[in-house]
């Protein structure tokens, strides 16, 4: 084991229903930023059936590499909750039957008017040697366990009990075991770009600080650069408030926000800010841009309405679009895009609207306006105008996405005065 894989952890999700396309596993994902904060890098995540024989394969296998490996899922009453009797045997311990946490649980059923059902007496099965974590919200307790120097945390499936169990019983240890090593991150983000024109940007600044890692994620739309450093407090503070201050050099009004700060947060604390009110006409995202924004809470304070004109009748009755603009330039154009935008804003008298007009696919373009095609514009209440076009990968969904986070983008781009209106 090396030195900093003795440091790190491992993460098993147990449960056959997120190998399915249905239920995904997002407990890791909380487990992994409370661990970072820590200094114990994550190695290894991995989803494994309800099956003992896998688990313990599983649980082997990290073992070699990690010193703490951490399972969620598989506590509760059923059948199918094989977790606890599947690392008993793995360990080479037995399981004991708590009498007294078997009365509590029979208590607690009571108290809610209902006798518990016996199939809940394995959850008073407790793994013999190990120290018990205490659910204060729900039956199935978590188990701290030690074999050969890896330790291995158990913890129950449903998201809140695991983060109970660790906030209270597991961070505080570990914490005070970290000996002033702590994990600090930075999530920059930018709009309107794509992943090689960021990644050529950057370049030299990835050379720089090539001993701390940068990780660079894409989306429909978005890139994110992840800045992680490692150390003590205040150390591990300034080494990445100098990365953060690189990048932005760099980058500069690229990017958007940082961290959880999503564009159509930025774009809502703009609009509040400057006191402006906003309208939206789409057709090609079909309503998506208005539901990024209402994502938002407090949208109502800023956020008038949006038309979603997919017909060309649409256009022209809901939105007085011009049918000769349409007829000798098409509704995916420049020139449908800003009548349409001028109409959202007269329609709801606000301060700035932003249409979108394009070709999501698969079906509908051609050699002049292939499938991508996007066309974006904005009016406001001077009858200033923008318009802008761009050509986007992908498919439908892809193509959607993409085109509804670049009309954020260029709201954005505009109420931070980066972009002037003609």
């Amino acid at each position: 084991m090396t030195e900093t894989a003795a440091a790190a952890a491992a993460i098993v999700a147990i449960g056959s229903e997120m190998l399915g396309p249905l239920r995904q596993d997002t407990n890791s994902l909380w487990l992994s930023a409370r661990l970072e904060e820590l200094g114990i890098p994550v190695v290894r995540k991995s989803v494994v059936g309800d099956d003992p024989a896998l688990i313990a394969e599983e649980l082997s296998f990290m073992a070699r590499s990690v010193r703490y490996v951490f399972t969620t899922g598989g506590l509760g009453p059923t059948a199918d909750d094989v977790t606890v009797a599947a690392i008993a045997a793995w360990l080479g311990v037995r399981l004991e039957r708590n009498e007294v946490f078997l009365e509590k649980m029979r208590h607690r059923f009571a108290r809610r008017g209902f006798e518990m059902p016996a199939c809940n007496a394995k959850q008073a099965d407790f793994l013999a040697g190990a120290k018990v974590l205490e659910n204060p919200r729900g039956t199935a307790p978590g188990f701290w366990v030690e074999r050969g120097g890896v330790e291995v945390i158990i913890l129950p499936g449903v998201p809140s009990e695991m983060r109970e169990i660790m906030e209270s019983s597991v961070l505080p240890v570990l914490l005070e075991r970290a000996a002033g090593v702590v994990g600090r991150r930075r999530v920059l983000r930018i709009a309107g770009m794509g992943e090689s024109a960021v990644e050529e940007l950057v370049a030299p600044v990835y050379a720089k600080w090539k001993d701390d890692p940068v990780t660079i994620l894409a989306s429909p739309g978005e890139v994110q650069l992840h800045l992680a450093v490692r150390g003590a407090p205040d150390a591990a503070q300034a080494k990445l408030a100098a990365m953060e201050a690189d990048f932005r050099e760099v980058l500069g009004p690229r990017i958007f926000g940082e961290d959880a700060e999503d564009l159509a947060r930025v774009v809502g604390r703009l609009l509040r800010e400057t006191g402006r009110t906003l309208a939206l006409a789409e057709s090609c995202t079909g309503g998506m841009v208005a539901s990024l924004v209402t994502d938002v809470p407090g949208s109502s304070r800023y956020f008038l309405g949006s038309v979603v004109t997919y017909a060309n009748a649409a256009k022209e009755g809901l939105l007085g679009v011009d049918p000769g603009i349409l007829r000798a330039a098409g509704a995916v154009s420049q020139e449908a895009a800003l009548a349409m935008a001028r109409g959202a804003r007269a329609r709801f008298d606000a301060d700035v609207a932003v249409s979108v007009t394009g070709i999501a696919g698969p079906d509908g373009g051609s050699a002049e306006k292939p499938v991508g095609t996007v066309h974006f514009g904005l009016a406001d209440r001077g009858d200033a105008a923008i318009g802008k076009k761009r050509l986007f990968g992908g498919d439908r969904s892809v193509i959607r996405r993409a085109a509804s986070v670049q009309a954020l983008e260029l709201l954005r781009r505009y109420l931070a005065g980066q972009e002037t209106p003609a």
